[in-house]
């Protein structure tokens, strides 16, 4: 009895799982969509079988609030620019091989100057519908009113059901672009520790170019979660998400660089020491022992960017900073002993001071200091910005906070 109510819970929480996946939410709320459209456009269109709502609602209902809203105005600008060319078309030459060329031409010409991006195929291929049917004004406009009926329906939709927000997608992205750099930090570590064969240093530097598509996949992933915090009512503050986790990915991106010189510099250290090891023994432990370190760092960091509770956040942040505390002070004993060793030979010195350069750079982009500036510098950029695009909604709102201020005034001054 008691195996039956532990499957059973279990059960209920991956149900409960599936339900706030971001995948199956949007399927749901597209079908939905879709749906809706279908039945309110049989009660409105003359058409017998009205599909364009159905199809406009499916693609205006995107990921995002704010894609749907921009991808629902370029369809419907589309659908509108064709039908308003067939029906031109229809009234000077009709249907024939070379009208239908020039319709098409004509149509991509249009659908250009209107700018409905990737909709432009959508101008030609309304105009084309509405010009091979016999009552070129009736099916013209059913099909302009289908599709603002499922332009509408996917508005509603998105405003009763808000999309989901991508940032916890996004966030996994970084941690695990993370992880992968923390595995080729130790690795690189643990072969220059000891005898490193140039084929195998060579092996590391791959893979540390290999970082560069990692980025543009989590790239990718955080342009959609910051889509998805524009214009989402289950959103506050979601200019601060999105200036988080996009310069915490910054960081990323530089010390993956970083990463990807400090492979090359023990590259050529290996071509030029071969057969020797890479460093002496206790320098090579110590050189180990910091980059693993500054792996466990660059998680931290990643878990830090990505955290939204307050607690957790601060934990994430005390750990990061006793790391860096610990890789920094590992970073000061392996100068003092390169120092040394460039004293007794100095074979080699410049790559040994690239090597301590470039965890020192590290260590610099990773530093609270440098995160807490940059993070108020994109802040103030960001909003700098959205008040010269939207200067009158930027007025407005300093009109709400001005009088929001005087009614709290005079209470105040009674108590």
């Amino acid at each position: 009895m008691r195996d039956v109510r532990e499957a059973w819970a279990a059960g209920r929480a991956r149900i409960g799982k599936w339900r706030q996946e971001p995948v199956i939410v949007q399927t749901v709320r597209s079908a939905a969509a879709a749906t809706i459209a279908y039945v309110v456009a049989l009660r409105f269109s003359p058409e017998a079988a009205p599909l364009t709502a159905p199809l406009t609602a499916l693609l205006v209902v995107q990921v995002t609030l704010y894609a749907t809203l921009t991808t629902g105005i370029r369809r419907v600008n589309s659908v509108v620019a064709g039908v308003l060319v067939a029906i031109v078309f229809s009234a000077l030459v009709g249907l024939t091989w070379w009208s239908l060329g020039l319709l098409i031409l004509a149509s991509l010409a249009v659908g250009h100057l209107v700018r409905v991006s990737e909709f432009v195929p959508e101008v030609a291929i309304s105009a084309m519908l509405v010009l091979g049917v016999t009552r070129v004004g009736d099916t013209a406009w059913a099909r302009i009113l289908e599709t603002l009926i499922g332009a509408v329906v996917g508005f509603g939709c998105n405003l009763l059901f808000a999309p989901p927000v991508w940032v916890g997608a996004a966030g996994e992205s970084i941690e695990d672009l993370a992880r992968r750099m923390r595995q080729l930090l130790l690795r690189v570590g643990e072969e220059a520790a000891g005898r490193t064969p140039v084929a195998v240093a060579a092996a590391r530097l791959h893979e540390a170019r290999e970082l560069d598509h990692d980025i543009v996949e989590v790239d990718a992933a955080l342009k959609q979660a910051e889509d998805s915090l524009r214009l989402n009512p289950r959103v506050r503050e979601g200019l601060l998400h999105r200036v988080v986790l996009r310069t915490g990915l910054d960081t990323l991106e530089i010390c993956t660089v970083v990463l990807r010189v400090l492979a090359r510099t023990l590259t050529d250290l290996a071509k030029e020491r071969a057969p020797e090891p890479l460093f002496e023994a206790e320098i090579g432990a110590t050189l180990e022992q910091l980059l693993a370190e500054v792996g466990d760092a660059v998680v931290s960091f990643a878990v830090l960017v990505t955290t939204d509770v307050s607690r957790s956040a601060e934990s994430a942040e005390s750990r990061l900073a006793s790391e860096l505390v610990a890789a920094t002070a590992t970073r000061d004993k392996l100068s003092q002993l390169l120092l040394e060793e460039v004293q007794r030979d100095a074979r080699q010195w410049q790559l040994h001071g690239a090597a301590l350069t470039e965890v020192t750079r590290i260590l610099d982009e990773l530093d609270m200091e440098h995160r807490s500036r940059r993070l108020l510098e994109e802040l103030d950029r960001c909003t700098q910005e959205q008040r010269e695009r939207m200067p009158r909604l930027d007025r407005l709102r300093r009109r709400l906070r001005s009088a929001r201020r005087n009614r709290t005034a005079p209470s105040r001054r009674t108590t």
